[in-house]
């Protein structure tokens, strides 16, 4: 359509355009998502694998995991900062470039210390998509749609751990482990493709600079914000860590059912988190204290819920996943507060939930390493998700005393 016949047409006709484009372009966004989800949680379930493979023991293959899980964090204000004056869709295409080629020197890694840091280098561009993707996103809604457009864009890495995991585990079992790695490379270059496609050619902020960037660091409300995820999240990866043990240890039940129980938090998280992101438009606040809230009770639930079998446990793994709404809520909030440094909070997002990914797990394993069996993770996840609960609790009061609320 042309720029005169567009400005001829009817609102609706222009309206209905603008909403296939974001859908569009929500999708494009999406894609990245799903082949980061797809390596980040498929690492996991191929540790055994490569561990075997490269000639180290299981609990030395976790370094691998705990690699990336390092890039992330660096990698996400370092690149936030660095790409603070290109054009956010460029931004997006080298993100994935390189994700595409560090997860494919993944699989062709011919040793331990080679993998490992390829699985660092694959961490880095992580949380810099996250964030510039979800700016993208809120960018092309109206503000009031803001939270639900985020949420879109991490359908793709929910929908990664019901799909793409146990899809990169079946085929390692035919054609081996690396080729889960292959596929998360081929996944980023059809995203990056996409992008090119169909993300909005928007300029650069001509203001934008990374010492601007750099401001974000300065406001106490972001590293609230930060907090309240890194401690609240963290409680949901005390427990989602631990799923494969309780099953298998506690319940003396098969691999099978591994794969079943760990589908349905999967499928919790891509609920939940839809619904959150529709509930925040509406109240934010509300919907945050709602996850936290609803998490702890949950988990402080979920040993008793384990005791009494495979069921109860499964009910207990899909409701815990009101948690995984907890990201769109914080991200969205992180834009709210941030002012002129949109992109390096947003991005520090995702390296403070990385951080609750590495928080939750260990204060779990000190539990169950003092005698308790795998559910008492439920006791950590419930106490760090109380503190999120609190930790919000003093962000708003912090932001309604500075005259900010």
């Amino acid at each position: 359509m042309t720029d005169r016949a567009a400005q001829t047409a009817p609102a609706s006709m222009a309206g209905s355009e603008r909403q296939i484009s974001a859908r569009t372009v929500l999708f494009a966004l999406a894609m990245g998502g799903f082949a980061i989800g797809t390596t980040e949680f498929a690492a996991m379930a191929l540790l055994p694998s490569f561990a075997q493979d490269l000639g180290v023991s299981e609990a030395r293959a976790a370094d691998a995991i705990s690699a990336y899980a390092l890039g992330v964090v660096v990698g996400a204000p370092v690149l936030a900062v660095a790409g603070a004056k290109m054009r956010k869709r460029m931004l997006l295409i080298w993100l994935m470039l390189a994700f595409a080629t560090f997860n494919t020197l993944s699989a062709l890694a011919p040793t331990f210390g080679l993998f490992t840091l390829s699985r660092f280098a694959s961490g880095l561009p992580h949380g810099a998509y996250f964030g510039v993707a979800a700016l993208v996103a809120a960018s092309i809604v109206p503000r009031n749609k803001r939270a639900t457009a985020v949420s879109r864009v991490f359908l793709g890495l929910t929908i990664a751990t019901t799909i793409g995991v146990p899809a990169a585990s079946w085929l390692s079992q035919f054609i081996g482990w690396r080729s889960g790695f292959v596929i998360v490379g081929a996944l980023s270059l059809a995203t990056a493709l996409a992008v090119y496609l169909k993300a909005p050619r928007t300029p650069a902020d001509p203001d934008a600079n990374p010492l601007r960037e750099l401001g974000a660091l300065k406001n106490r409300q972001v590293w609230l914000t930060l907090a309240t995820g890194a401690v609240g999240f963290g409680g949901f990866f005390a427990v989602y860590t631990y799923i494969a043990s309780t099953v298998q240890s506690t319940l003396g039940a098969s691999d099978d059912m591994v794969a079943l129980m760990l589908m349905v938090a999967g499928f919790g998280m891509t609920i939940f988190n839809l619904l959150m992101g529709a509930l925040a438009d509406r109240n934010l606040n509300l919907t945050a204290f709602a996850s936290f809230g609803g998490g702890a009770i949950v988990l402080a639930l979920f040993p008793a819920a384990v005791a009494g079998g495979l069921w109860t446990m499964a009910l207990a793994v899909l409701c815990m996943s009101i948690l995984g709404g907890v990201s769109t809520v914080m991200q969205t909030r992180l834009m709210n507060v941030a002012g002129e440094a949109q992109q390096l909070a947003a991005s520090l997002h995702h390296a403070a939930f990385n951080v609750a990914n590495a928080v939750g797990p260990f204060l779990a394993a000190r539990v169950i390493a003092a005698g308790h069996d795998f559910p008492a993770a439920g006791y950590v996840g419930a106490a760090l998700s109380a503190g999120g609960f609190l930790l919000f609790m003093l962000t708003l009061w912090d932001a309604r005393r500075s005259g900010l609320e």
